[in-house]
């Protein structure tokens, strides 16, 4: 699933957009294939999608009712994970495959406890790029940089993260509703090279697509589905997403629906969440 750095560089075009041109679309985006960023855009209600991103949208809320229900509760475990990191102290962030930017958005949360936070946003949509550079160009010490976190040294060693991220400090890192689009052998292969720079007392928080609640023919309608987008879906277990957390240990109340993370929400099924301390 690795991406050439020929494919991960920034296009050069003309990154220009204003929120009058509501039809402008970036030469690099292709709008005949669903994206997943913009497919989630639309589940929170957004108006960053094309048709065929409803589509394909409204084809996964038919097989899963609940679908948007999810999507709004893995927004607020965000939202959640963040203050509890910030209330423990974390005043950088990074947030990888970050999608389309909603409020309140990781720089928000964290700035209500620590002014200073700062953030860098990771992803390789060129939609999702341009939406967050509009939006948030004003604020000193965000950044959005154009990266595949599938590459962790990449990631890593641009100079915008560089410029902002200390690593002798606790970071938070955060994966939410993104590594269900990474394989299942490659996932932890990648979260360790991520969890090497982490000093102890920093921070993880991942939602993945999980097993749990959902029957299997479900499973493989939503697989078939997302099959046609920019990125296909991966199911785990339990088990495959606390193996993520290796090295880190869980929070109260480990892993759970991400309708459950430290909320009193109904259903979730087949979304897992958890957030895990660096030991």
């Amino acid at each position: 699933m690795a991406r050439d750095a020929e494919d991960r560089a920034e296009p050069e075009f003309d990154w220009s957009w204003t929120e009058e041109e509501i039809d402008w679309v970036p030469p690099a985006v292709d709008s005949t294939k669903p994206s997943v960023a913009r497919m989630y855009d639309y589940y929170l209600g957004g108006k960053d999608n094309f048709a065929v991103d409803r589509e394909a949208a409204e084809s996964v809320a038919r097989a899963v009712p609940a679908t948007r229900l999810v999507a709004m509760a893995n927004r607020q475990f965000l939202v959640n994970a963040v203050r509890a990191m910030s209330e423990a102290g974390v005043r950088q962030f990074i947030d990888l495959g970050t999608g389309i930017p909603t409020s309140p958005n990781v720089h928000e949360i964290a700035r209500d406890y620590h002014p200073d936070a700062r953030v860098v946003y990771v992803d390789y949509d060129p939609v999702v790029l341009v939406h967050n550079r509009a939006l948030l160009s004003k604020h000193k010490g965000v950044v959005t940089i154009m990266q595949d976190l599938r590459q962790p040294s990449a990631v890593l060693s641009d100079p915008a993260l560089q410029g902002l991220i200390d690593f002798s400090e606790p970071v938070g890192l955060l994966c939410i509703a993104v590594l269900h689009f990474v394989g299942l052998d490659l996932a932890p292969e990648i979260m360790t090279q991520y969890r090497k720079v982490m000093m102890p007392g920093s921070y993880l928080a991942v939602s993945a697509a999980s097993f749990e609640g959902l029957p299997l023919s479900t499973v493989r309608e939503l697989e078939s589905i997302y099959s046609g987008s920019n990125a296909n879906l991966v199911f785990r277990t339990q088990s495959q997403i606390e193996q993520l957390f290796e090295g880190f240990e869980l929070l109260d109340p480990g892993l759970t629906l991400v309708t459950r993370w430290r909320t009193e929400g109904e259903g979730g099924e087949g979304a897992t969440c958890g957030v895990g301390r660096k030991l």
